[in-house]
């Protein structure tokens, strides 16, 4: 049963699924990791040109320390490999590889919290990200955690949040005066 509650039928996957920013710190195994990474690879793309790459660190490997305490890194390659020409939708889409690694790790009971707050020279200059790609979000994933270890501010704000009605985003014909 969902809190969110939706105007048209949808999947509950997509009602149920969110980002609460407290989590246990427990291990990921590479098993249950690399099946979020898996459905990451399905996702489509312009072309099949897959343009994400994922850069990934566990806790206690020497990794670790290149993530300032984050799991993954996700960058864009910019331009297409078969004739190096700009992909206008590298962005997008390696939103929608995210979107399978986030609802992935949904389905598996894991929390996929996607972040923008980080410092993306320093992430593309540490982790030897090549001229040509976008570093676009990091996530961290992991089991949830009890609200209360979060700040008094942070709390507030732990539960899954809504989203604008279908009228303030969809536009049947041209956008509105």
């Amino acid at each position: 049963m969902s809190i969110r509650k939706s105007d048209y039928t949808v999947h509950p996957v997509f009602l149920n699924r969110w980002s609460p920013r407290s989590l246990t710190g427990e291990e990921i195994s590479d098993e249950e990791l690399f099946t979020l990474f898996e459905a990451a690879r399905w996702a489509p793309s312009n072309y099949n040109s897959q343009p994400w790459r994922f850069f990934y660190a566990k806790r206690q490997t020497p990794e670790w320390e290149l993530f300032y305490q984050l799991l993954v890194v996700m960058a864009a390659r910019q331009n297409y490999e078969f004739d190096e020409k700009p992909n206008p939708t590298h962005s997008f889409d390696t939103g929608a590889a995210w979107m399978s690694l986030a609802l992935q790790g949904f389905m598996r009971g894991w929390v996929v919290h996607g972040m923008s707050g980080f410092d993306y020279a320093r992430a593309q200059e540490k982790l030897k990200i090549p001229k040509g790609y976008q570093v676009e979000a990091m996530a961290a994933i992991g089991r949830r955690a009890s609200k209360e270890l979060l700040s008094q501010e942070m709390q507030k704000d732990e539960a899954p949040s809504e989203r604008r009605p279908l009228e303030e985003i969809l536009f049947r014909g041209a956008f509105p005066s």
